[in-house]
């Protein structure tokens, strides 16, 4: 067989194997022949075996064994040996093997070469693999082709400059000036690797970016090529589908873009141009699309006029017509990025936006939908709602969870009406109730209570929707919450926004016991149901003991919340009854959603310190409480680590204020008495870890009176855990004849800079004081430190 066939016969055979096996051994037979023919030295068969060898690389099997082949046949005179020589180089070779410097010279005396082939060989080879070395060796012999006369080299040495600038940045200064002169080159193939190179340029080097702006003024030229392009007559060599040379325009008009960025004389330079292309370019093939498109990203990232930005967005939604699914796709993309700062534009093609919620193809759906949510304002509010909940009901079950939350934060922001608000809301958890966020029952819970002259509407309508379906746990737990909060409102069945039904006690047990048996229901379900039946026994007249009975069952519950409540609700019936109405079983207030401890959610608020000028002072009642029941003011931190500093304005009397906020608490203090300079508070450390403090407060007395009502209260950052013990007295005697202890525990998981501030009240020949005290370093074990007031 002669020897040019050999490797078709061998291609042959190895696709003729039956198995894997096989196949592997036919391998190994070839690979130890082409070792062979290797060792023989210069017989003339040495790129045939080469040839064979890529072949074999290409399947997947090792053939690192040839690079040193491909050494010898790039340093060969034959220029069919030298071709297998550069390609096996391209496979078989990268930058970090060592074997790739031993070509360095076999390229450099080949980029010299009388041959062109043999040039382009040695180009392209470079641009595959070259390494940094290699790009810093051969760049002057690349500015020096980019000068060359030959067209076919002048393409490819621009595109081995490219490589070259990626590999190296700080070249790109060597080839400024030849990209310049390729612009005037009337050959479409190094037209198109000078704006690539030009664009390489600008991106690297703002300073280059610039030179092409003002010095160079690469933007006129740029524009007369692009009309050139855009006003040819037919020409069979460059012609796509109609377009002239599209792959040509697209380069041009990302240059543009990037030339035109935050530039208004480059921009009005090009504005014109711009709107040529996008009135002239047929749109009817993917050629003229793919320029469309470009010329849309163009118009929108320059300084363009209004009137240019107009026109791009309606290319857009003609794009959304198109039966390619790619081409709709890409233009919603676009459409979301602009849609902020060209809302009105947009707003003109949401029929055709809000028809693509219909398309089957899943991404062209998550598109649309978040394109949808964005136009969705105060005016069309109700129509788009009206779409966005047909779509929730037949959406794919990936994108339910996103639909429900657009919904809600669209509602929020432009409900008309409250009851408008909540009834969009029970929709989507009727629909898609096990798909919401966490969130959206306090959030719904907190709507509700603010709606007071809906309560008697919200509650029959959510009774309805219990009785219907209890598998949305959602809706379950808003529904169990309205009823037990206003179920007295539900068995009047006096509702004028809704037709009335005539509800009774039983009705309505029965309905929460069907709840709280549910295999459906969450332990978080039978929760809110437990508690909305333990309100009803002060809303009901004829059923108490049937709720008693009913809470009772759950004292044995397995699961431990629930068994709590159960337990905690018998000892109501039980110990507290006289308590159970109205005390602790009465109706909630009105919920602020920004009230602490309330966040439905929101954990973006942060807490606001006072206006410095309204010093607020302490209320006077809240010095005789026991420390037990305000020592935990880690809410009132927030998070915090750095020390709060106390308000600058005391005042003298002491009068109401608001304990939400820690500023609030220790600020606006009394005036330090003169007999609270010879009072002493020592702190002692009793234990030590890396995560936790136990340390002990002292409380001393050396003036000449009792100190009565004497309270600690401390504050710690909210990463720190605060525990106090119960003090051993509230009175001080005098002369230092006795002294008040408490100890405080600090957890730190966090491993944070301790820190604690410590309010001191107490009361002296009648009047009160009080005094804060900040503690930046703790004691070591064992040892004793004196703590001043602030």
């Amino acid at each position: 067989m002669p020897s040019s066939v050999r490797l078709q016969e061998m291609i042959r055979v190895i696709r003729s194997a039956r198995t894997q096996g096989e196949e592997r051994g036919i391998i190994q037979r070839e690979c130890a022949d082409i070792r062979a023919q290797f060792r023989q030295g210069d017989n003339g068969e040495r790129s045939h075996s080469l040839a064979k060898l890529l072949y074999v690389h290409m399947l997947g099997y090792p053939a690192h064994f040839g690079q040193m082949e491909c050494v010898r046949l790039i340093a060969s005179t034959r220029y069919s040996e030298k071709r297998i020589g550069y390609l096996g180089a391209m496979m078989l070779l990268d930058e970090n093997q060592d074997a790739s410097l031993l070509i360095t010279n076999s390229i450099k005396n080949d980029l010299s070469h009388n041959s062109q082939y043999v040039q382009s060989l040695a180009l392209c080879t470079l641009a595959c693999m070259g390494s940094a070395e290699m790009c810093r060796d051969l760049a002057p012999e690349i500015e020096r082709l980019l000068r060359a006369s030959n067209s076919y080299i002048k393409k490819k040495a621009t595109l081995c400059a490219v490589h070259i600038i990626r590999k190296v940045p700080e070249l790109a200064e060597l080839f400024t000036p030849s990209a310049r002169s390729l612009l005037s080159e009337k050959n479409h193939g190094v037209l198109h690797g000078a704006v690539v190179l030009i664009t390489e340029l600008c991106e690297h080097n703002p300073g280059t970016l610039d030179q092409f702006r003002k010095v160079i003024q690469a933007v006129p030229e740029l524009v007369q090529i692009m009309k050139g392009l855009v006003t040819s007559s037919y020409s069979p060599e460059h012609n796509v589908a109609g377009i002239s040379d599209p792959f040509l325009q697209v380069r041009i008009l990302r240059l543009l873009r990037i030339l035109g960025h935050n530039n208004d004389t480059a921009s009005d330079a090009m504005n014109d141009l711009l709107a040529q292309v996008a009135t002239n370019t047929d749109s009817s093939k993917t050629a003229g699309s793919a320029v469309l498109y470009e010329t849309v990203l163009t118009i929108m990232d320059i300084n363009s006029e209004s009137g240019l930005r107009v026109l791009a967005v309606n290319i857009l939604g003609r794009f959304l017509l198109n039966n390619d699914r790619n081409i709709r796709y890409i233009s919603m993309t676009s459409l979301q990025k602009i849609v902020q700062t060209d809302h009105n534009a947009v707003q003109r093609h949401r029929g055709t936006i809000v028809d693509c919620l219909k398309d089957q193809d899943t991404s062209v759906k998550r598109r649309a939908l978040e394109l949808s949510l964005a136009l969705v304002s105060a005016v069309n509010i109700r129509s788009m709602m009206k779409e966005l909940l047909i779509f929730l009901s037949t959406c794919p079950p990936e994108l339910r969870s996103h639909t429900t939350s657009g919904i809600f934060n669209a509602a929020e922001r432009y409900s008309p009406s409250k009851r408008w608000h909540i009834d969009t809301i029970l929709h989507v958890l009727t629909t898609a109730g096990g798909d919401v966020r966490d969130e959206t029952v306090p959030n719904l819970i907190q709507l509700i209570t603010t709606a007071s002259e809906l309560h008697c509407y919200t509650v029959h309508k959510l009774y309805r929707a219990l009785v219907k379906d209890i598998s949305q746990q959602s809706l379950v737990q808003v529904a169990c919450w309205c009823i037990g909060e206003y179920g007295d409102l539900l068995l009047k069945g006096e509702c004028e926004e809704i037709e009335p039904v005539q509800v009774t006690e039983d009705d309505v047990l029965d309905a929460l016991e069907t709840v709280l048996q549910s295999h459906m229901s969450s332990p978080a379900t039978r929760g809110f149901a437990l508690t909305a039946t333990m309100k009803l026994s002060t809303r009901i007249t004829d059923n108490v003991d049937r709720i008693r009975s009913i809470v009772s069952i759950y004292g044995s519950c397995i699961d431990l919340e629930l068994q709590q409540r159960a337990v905690e609700y018998n000892a109501l019936f039980k110990k507290y009854d006289h308590m159970r109405y109205p005390a602790v079983l009465e109706r909630m207030p009105v919920m602020d959603k920004n009230s602490p401890g309330h966040t439905n959610g929101d954990t973006s608020g942060e807490i606001k310190e006072p206006d410095p000028s309204k010093p607020k002072p302490v209320e006077a009642g809240l010095l005789s409480e026991p420390a037990s029941q305000v020592c935990d003011l880690l809410d009132l931190l927030d998070g915090t680590d750095t020390p709060l500093q106390p308000s600058p304005a005391p005042t003298s009397n002491p009068t109401t204020t608001s304990s939400a906020d820690l500023l609030d608490l220790l600020g606006g203090l009394e005036p330090t008495p003169e007999s609270w300079t010879k009072n002493v508070l020592k702190i002692q450390c009793d234990k030590q870890t890396e995560t936790e403090v136990t340390v002990t407060l002292i409380g001393s007395n050396s003036a000449q009176n009792d100190i009565t009502n004497f309270t600690l209260q401390a504050a710690v950052p909210k990463s720190v855990q605060l525990q106090m013990k119960a003090p051993s007295g509230n009175v001080i005697p005098a002369h230092g004849l006795g002294q008040v202890t408490q100890t405080v525990v600090l957890n730190n998981p966090n491993k944070v800079s301790l820190k604690m501030r410590i309010r001191v009240s107490f009361s002296n020949q009648g009047a009160v004081h009080q005094d804060t005290v900040q503690i930046d370093s703790f004691p070591t074990q064992a040892s004793q430190t004196s703590v001043s007031p602030l």
